[in-house]
């Protein structure tokens, strides 16, 4: 009896080495991961630095941070920027009538201080532009 089970014994083999590259499969895995996620976050960082602000909405945040104080400067810069900034003919038309307004507060060496119609113009104005 005991021969018998030696011979089945015998015809065990022995256990077969199967490569394991789990390993560097996942490790690859997780490079891959990292380097598109760095990618990713790269290019996300880019698109945001990048963004710039229409000249539009920079002429209307100069327009709206006007210093009325200094009446030939805030004249000068009211008619820069309010002909750069129109578009339609309802903007244009209020533009034409604040800088007909402002001629007065130019080309002389000292000036009164702008009216409060003229402000009032000039509010009009801004509440016309869309932004």
């Amino acid at each position: 009896m005991k021969e018998e089970l030696l011979s089945k014994l015998n015809d065990i083999k022995e256990l077969e080495k199967i490569p394991d590259n789990s390993i560097f499969i996942f490790s690859f895995l997780i490079f891959l991961a990292i380097l598109i996620l760095t990618t990713l976050i790269f290019f996300l960082i880019k698109f945001f630095k990048n963004r710039k602000k229409s000249p539009r909405k920079i002429y209307f945040e100069i327009l709206k941070n006007i210093d009325f104080s200094d009446s030939k400067k805030s004249a000068y810069v009211i008619t820069k920027y309010s002909r750069l900034i129109t578009t339609n003919e309802r903007e244009k038309k209020l533009a034409n009538e604040l800088i007909e307004e402002l001629e007065k507060y130019k080309y002389k060496k000292n000036v009164e201080k702008i009216d409060e119609t003229i402000k009032a113009k000039f509010l009009v104005f801004m509440d016309s532009l869309d932004v």
